[in-house]
């Protein structure tokens, strides 16, 4: 009989895996977890309390790094909450909300890419490393050619969008799409019957749709347990009620299940891109900003809302006095947050 030694073992903050912003203590027989303790904080910068003391449109940049990976959609987020409570959805241009959608799903297949890069390059798969980065800096490139930035985008408004599209943007992005689909093929004939990738994610890290609902869990680890949740399907915002797309759903709940309804996001949110283009094209050029008020103050009151960003549920919930212009209180629900209960 062979004794077992149980090892104690720091994951991170400083590890190529981690990036800075996460510590896992670990529990290990030989390469078995037994335990997992997460430490987080690494990158709280008390984004909550700096909404309480500038502007509705100055929380705006500083919503970009609470996920720099995916900037747009909480960009999304957090304008979408300030025009519910200001009662003004309804007045966002067409124009602006399909310009709105296409960041974000850009954003979606930008964020998937980086998931799948440095999860593929974890396991020991270095080719789809390179591949996933030469896709993900042509969606960098469309950003920069929008907003002027590859990453902190600062590319929405309380009521619309900054500024129209630029000559030959709509173009760039066609060709980008048109490619994209045979790019996600080709990740997948390295990846999804490769005997090694399989032995390494099949039957690792289960999740039962019931863990996931209790934990609160969203986003692909929650459809990668069977659950169909999506927001833009559930509760859809902007246009994404004419829009098709499809919601994959995993049957085992592990990290080859997880892998499968990222790679199909992409898929589904190339598809929607696909349908936005000729849609703007169809709007009236210059028509992307509600006629409201330069100076916001919502009435007195309080709104949560919540989007699908690339990672999960991103949720704010506002509280307004109906006298300042800055916020009485404001909560982030982060999806990543929430999602570490798995852990």
């Amino acid at each position: 009989m062979f004794d077992v030694h149980e090892m104690e073992v720091n994951f991170g903050p400083q590890h190529p895996s981690t990036h800075g912003v996460l510590r896992v203590i670990l529990k290990i027989d030989g390469e078995r977890i037994i335990d997992a303790k997460p430490i987080i904080g690494y990158l709280h910068r008390g984004t909550e309390k700096l909404f309480e003391n500038m502007s509705y449109p100055m929380c705006i940049p500083h919503t970009d790094r609470m996920d720099y990976v995916a900037s747009a959609t909480n960009n999304l987020g957090f304008v979408e909450t300030v025009e519910k409570l200001m009662g003004i959805t309804k007045q966002i241009p067409k124009r602006a909300q399909l310009m709105r959608v296409m960041l974000s799903e850009l954003q979606r297949i930008s964020s998937h890419l980086l998931w799948l890069a440095t999860h593929a390059i974890d396991i020991g798969a270095m080719t789809p490393f390179f591949y996933c980065f030469r896709e993900r800096e042509q969606i960098l490139d469309l950003f920069e050619e929008y907003c002027g930035a590859r990453l902190t985008l600062n590319c929405m408004r309380i009521g619309g969008m900054p500024d129209d599209l630029p000559p030959g943007w709509l173009d760039d992005v066609e060709k980008f799409v048109d490619k994209f689909e045979d790019a996600v093929d080709e990740y997948e004939s390295l990846l999804t019957n490769n005997r090694i990738w399989k032995k390494r994610t099949v039957g690792i890290g289960v999740i039962s749709p019931e863990e996931a609902i209790d934990w609160g869990i969203t986003g692909p680890p929650l459809r990668g347990s069977g659950v169909e949740w999506d927001l833009r399907r559930a509760q859809p915002y902007e246009c994404y009620s004419e829009l098709k797309f499809d919601v994959p759903i995993g049957k085992n709940g592990d990290t080859y299940d997880r892998y499968l309804c990222r790679m199909e996001e992409m898929r589904q949110s190339n598809w929607i891109l696909k349908q936005c283009i000729p849609l703007v094209k169809a709007t009236p050029a210059g028509d992307i900003k509600a006629k409201i008020s330069r100076v916001v103050r919502p009435p007195e009151g309080e709104v949560y809302h919540s989007i699908e960003s690339p990672k999960g549920e991103l949720g704010y919930y506002i509280v307004s006095d109906g006298k300042s212009q800055t916020a009485y209180r404001c909560h982030v629900r982060s999806p990543s947050f929430v999602n570490l209960q798995a852990l």
